[in-house]
């Protein structure tokens, strides 16, 4: 998706303790307000707050994902996950796809408004609406500029379907919120954790909630009467992949009261395969040859490699008593693997 659907400044709202900063405009958002924050959470970021013209995103016919619709009210995103597959979207905004995606943040503060009016508007016929599918609507931003409350509201006024998939403890905020909506339309609770490891979380995705700060946010949910689900996703080679650690995986992410678990294993597209390249070169080098191999072909590894991996998290999640959705149940299951094309690993 390009920004031509993005337009003038915003006019009040501004989070308090924020000061308009002075870097120049990157050509893509000429009218934008840019801000940055004097508190250590947010040292070395950047915010280009934004008034769009549209909230409601249609996905492309030719997406292999399982919905039709999605709301993304942020862009970049300060998890700062190496292996992220949104990266390459930053460069339509003369961004890099590497620090600039973890410290530039695009904040479309008027996106509670755009979802009100396009509920609203007669030709919206209340399909299904997914979030967290570009970046994550829970990262630290939200925090301040509090751009959820509005749209699950609107989305509860308006009975209309939504799912939230997340690695953003900060939704625990909106759960008395998400529950009233639940009991008017159809809500979907999936939280994102790949591997429960606490030294491969802090190197690979250090910008997130621990992976036992989520899996409490699970329990949570799933006290409060939700059937949330666990993307186990990525599974990293040569990291997460080994027996043991899905099996460490899939019992706590059973003992947090999950409904079900879908394993994802790595894909790497174009801006996240150079990014997550360079953090193997540096961190585990004796992996190299490893990820050339199984990436040679593009930006999925061998689908040899994902059913076999995929069977041994159904038989863990067996095991643990979790029952993995079958394809279109669950609308984070992993796109079927296209066809390959030619790309370079390091």
């Amino acid at each position: 998706m390009r920004w031509d659907n993005l337009t003038a400044p915003p006019v009040e709202g501004v989070p308090g303790r924020a000061a308009p900063a002075t870097p120049p405009l990157p050509l893509a958002l000429p009218d934008a307000v840019v801000r940055t924050f004097d508190t250590p959470d947010f040292a070395g970021m950047t915010f280009y707050e934004v008034r769009a013209k549209s909230i409601l995103n249609r996905v492309p016919g030719t997406s292999r994902v399982p919905f039709e619709w999605t709301i993304n009210p942020y862009r970049g995103c300060s998890h700062a996950c190496y292996y992220c597959f949104a990266r390459n979207t930053h460069t339509y905004l003369d961004f890099d796809a590497g620090a600039d995606f973890d410290r530039r943040v695009i904040v479309k503060v008027n996106a509670g408004e755009l979802v009100r009016r396009e509920l609203a508007a007669p030709r919206w016929r209340g399909a299904h609406l997914a979030m967290g599918t570009n970046v994550d609507c829970y990262q630290r931003a939200e925090g301040r500029y509090r751009l959820m409350p509005p749209i699950i509201e609107a989305l509860r006024d308006f009975a209309n379907p939504f799912s939230i998939l997340t690695k953003g403890t900060l939704i625990l905020r909106d759960l008395p919120l998400l529950r009233q909506a639940a009991e008017v339309t159809r809500v979907g609770i999936a939280f994102s954790v790949g591997a429960v490891d606490e030294a491969l979380w802090r190197s690979v995705e250090p910008g997130t909630p621990g992976p036992r700060r989520r899996l409490d946010a699970v329990r949570q949910f799933a006290d409060a009467g939700f059937e949330v689900g666990v993307l186990m996703a990525p599974i990293l080679p040569g990291l997460s992949d080994s027996d043991e650690s899905i099996e460490a995986t899939v019992a706590a992410i059973a003992a947090a009261g999950a409904a079900s678990v879908t394993p994802l294993p790595l894909h790497l597209r174009p801006g996240a395969r150079e990014w997550y390249a360079g953090w193997i070169a540096r961190e585990h080098p004796r992996l190299v040859p490893r990820y050339r191999e199984l990436y040679r072909s593009g930006s999925y590894a061998p689908q040899s490699y994902q059913r076999e991996l995929t069977a041994r998290v159904r038989i863990a999640a067996r095991r643990h008593g979790l029952i993995r959705p079958e394809r279109g149940e669950h609308r984070d299951v992993p796109p079927p693997t296209p066809a390959p094309e030619q790309l370079s690993l390091l």
